[in-house]
């Protein structure tokens, strides 16, 4: 990929970002579990997780504190040496509602951590995030038309506001949903962002800040995932999902609209989520109600390690991944829609099998804990220490 000069000189920003923010997650993920674990946000293992030993939660304070940082620094010396062309839709108050808005939503997040409140009251807090990055001016004006071509969609008043709130509460919901393995969420954030961050130095998008933000997110999951990998010291927590998933929301929108990209990367968590909400909903149950009938559960039911799930759903990533590199405008829509299509089914398929072999409710359990006593190899020697807790009303995993 041939870079026009201003793109080239912004990529050793975007290196230098990356491995900035790598670095101060890194170090600052193992504080982050100490205060956590002094403050009891400590998730205890039951029959609906994965985890069979107490592991604190809260991780999501190092990913944002690693990325608001290098973003800080990053506007500031592009400020002073004008390498970077700031977006004419990412002016002041939209670089508010990313920067602030990120670090309110790790704060409602962390309320979360702390308390354990209640669905409705996280979904509220969604909303009125959603809405302040509408009213400082982030919405989505356009979307690729199916129809082919470089034709597009307009979105304008109400329409492009109410797609823009649904946006980015259900990206939100989509990476809170999907992270109920260790690394999973991270991992596949990661991923996305590399991917924003690469397409948005393409000539046709021209977007090099952003492409640097996007870099400095991946760094910043990059070092927290060190920590959070199988087996996991630590979890991101409802203050991570609430942030990466808002983060991630924005930067696919601010500048030029990449929503056909984000929806082909995050396939996998926004397929799932979509999906399992339906099924609560034929089942008669609320939409956010706990259950292990996600993606990552069923693999485990084929007899699948806790490592080899998560590094399944990554490839299933890398590999949508690829592909929305490869496409453009209609043909991005089109994958979509057809992973879309082989995911419910593959659910479905999955999900009648662990019925019929007996595999639903009060087996899982058992089923998970086999698969994570067993998954221990000369790498994982040393298990994360038992957390000394007293018993909390259910946590957020």
């Amino acid at each position: 990929m041939t870079l026009p000069d201003d793109l080239a000189a912004a990529l050793p920003y975007a290196i230098g970002a990356f491995l900035f923010a790598a670095g101060i997650a890194f170090v600052l993920t193992p504080f982050v579990r100490f205060v956590a674990i002094r403050l009891e946000m400590v998730d205890e293992p039951d029959e609906r997780r994965v985890n069979d030993r107490p592991v604190a939660r809260g991780g999501g304070m190092a990913v944002v504190t690693a990325f608001v940082l290098v973003s800080v620094v990053v506007l500031f010396l592009n400020d002073r040496e004008d390498v970077m062309p700031i977006p004419a839709t990412l002016d002041g108050p939209q670089l508010v509602a990313l920067l602030a808005g990120g670090v309110a939503a790790a704060l409602l997040g962390l309320i979360d951590d702390l308390l354990q409140v209640r669905a409705r009251w996280q979904l509220a807090g969604q909303l009125l995030l959603a809405g302040w990055a509408i009213a400082l001016g982030i919405t989505v004006s356009f979307v690729t038309s199916p129809v082919g071509g470089d034709s597009v969609i307009r979105l304008g008043g109400i329409i492009g506001v109410a797609f823009t709130l649904f946006w980015i509460v259900g990206m939100i919901n989509a990476i809170n949903f999907i992270d109920g393995l260790d690394g999973l969420s991270s991992g596949i954030a990661l991923i996305a962002a590399l991917t924003i961050g690469i397409i948005s130095f393409e000539a046709s998008f021209d977007q090099p800040l952003i492409g640097v933000l996007c870099f400095a997110l991946a760094g910043a999951l990059l070092g927290f995932l060190r920590w959070n990998f199988h087996p996991a010291t630590i979890f991101a927590g409802t203050t991570g999902t609430m942030f990466i998933g808002y983060t991630l929301a924005l930067l696919a929108v601010v500048g030029t609209a990449k929503v056909a990209i984000a929806l082909l990367v995050l396939g996998v968590p926004i397929i799932d989520t979509f999906w399992i909400i339906v099924r609560r909903l034929a089942t008669r149950r609320a939409p956010f109600s706990a259950d292990r009938g996600h993606l990552h559960h069923r693999l485990l039911d084929l007899g699948l390690s806790h490592r080899q799930a998560v590094l399944l759903i990554y490839a299933i990533c890398l590999a949508l991944a690829v592909l929305s590199l490869g496409l453009s405008g209609s043909g991005q829509l089109y994958a979509f829609l057809g992973v879309f299509v082989g995911l419910g089914v593959l659910l479905t398929v999955l999900a009648r099998r662990s019925m019929i072999s007996g595999l639903e409710a009060e087996a899982y359990a058992s089923r998970a804990e086999a698969a994570t006593d067993t998954d221990t190899d000369a790498g994982d020697a040393v298990r994360p220490p038992t957390v000394p807790t007293r018993p909390r009303r259910e946590p957020h995993r």
